[in-house]
């Protein structure tokens, strides 16, 4: 039991790039739509006015910024029993994947809210939530299997982040929105 609660929070801890890319898109997005303002051949927005450049940019590179400080703490302390490498260039592709895979996702969910009718900004449930962290694992899964492996060796910690996922993301929004960075609270 010990050993599954060790992995639980491991895979949570090194789930954080991921985590922190959605609200990293938050604070530096605005600037350059991703869909560049054009329609689907539905004749709906492909992502949205929420969805920009730099948001995607920025979000990712801030979920590297946190994945280099965990991979800095793991080096150092060996708390974590993950194998990340041993220089920095290594633990860049996970990291990486694990950024960037989570903006991916979180365009994937956008992408099927325009299509399912849902506006840009409406309330989507685990569409807001589930396809970031669904696209980080893959992405982590194709780019860096060894780390996979050794991150998440079986599917329980995948289902733990699935489960916080939610309550987070819902508390990171309605933080985001108290600040005036959202202008909604999901």
């Amino acid at each position: 039991m010990v050993n599954v609660l060790y992995d639980m929070i491991q895979g949570i801890i090194l789930f954080i790039p991921a985590f922190i890319s959605n609200p990293g898109a938050v604070i530096t997005g605005g600037k350059g739509k991703m869909d560049f303002g054009r329609n689907f051949f539905d004749g709906r927005r492909i992502f949205g006015d929420g969805k920009t450049i730099s948001g995607f940019f920025g979000g990712s590179f801030i979920g590297i910024i946190f994945g280099v400080i965990i991979f800095a703490i793991v080096l150092k302390t060996s708390v974590l029993n993950v194998n990340y490498g041993t220089n920095i260039y290594n633990a860049m592709i996970p990291i990486a994947a694990m950024s960037f895979g989570s903006m991916v996702g979180d365009l994937i969910g956008s992408f099927i809210k325009r299509r399912i009718r849902m506006n840009s900004g409406a309330k989507g449930n685990l569409l807001d939530q589930w396809p970031f962290v669904i696209s980080a694992t893959v992405f982590l899964f194709v780019f860096s299997p060894s780390f996979f492996y050794s991150a998440y060796p079986y599917l329980i910690p995948i289902i733990a982040i699935l489960i916080l996922t939610p309550p987070l993301h819902r508390s990171v929004n309605i933080l985001a929105f108290k600040l005036h960075r959202k202008d909604v609270p999901w």
